[in-house]
């Protein structure tokens, strides 16, 4: 997978298309990622037997790493992703920019 946590991107499929904001969990084995303030349903949790009340949370839920593209640092603009060795180490590359992330 080419996206990393912490990195930014803008989804660009799906009811948040144009929305941006930074990953904060990614989920190698599902081609998933939960980004900040993207894809947030509400969900019901249950009073629990010590007396604290049932409520309703908003939370980010999973995108399909499809449905989103990394922000290029120097652009501003979403770009796909390349590899390229400087000084014997692989590094990713902005296609759009063709600098280094």
């Amino acid at each position: 997978m080419k996206l990393k946590k912490g990195d930014e991107i803008e989804v660009i499929a799906g009811k948040d298309r144009g929305k941006r904001g930074k990953i904060t969990v990614v989920l190698a084995k599902e081609d998933k990622v939960i980004v900040d303030g993207v894809n947030i349903m509400k969900k019901h949790l249950k009073a629990g037997r010590d007396g604290s009340a049932g409520e309703r949370i908003e939370k980010s839920f999973p995108v399909h790493v499809s449905n989103v593209m990394l922000v290029c640092p120097h652009t501003g603009k979403p770009t796909r992703v390349g590899y390229a060795l400087e000084g014997g180490e692989k590094v990713r590359v902005s296609r759009r920019s063709g600098k280094s992330i």
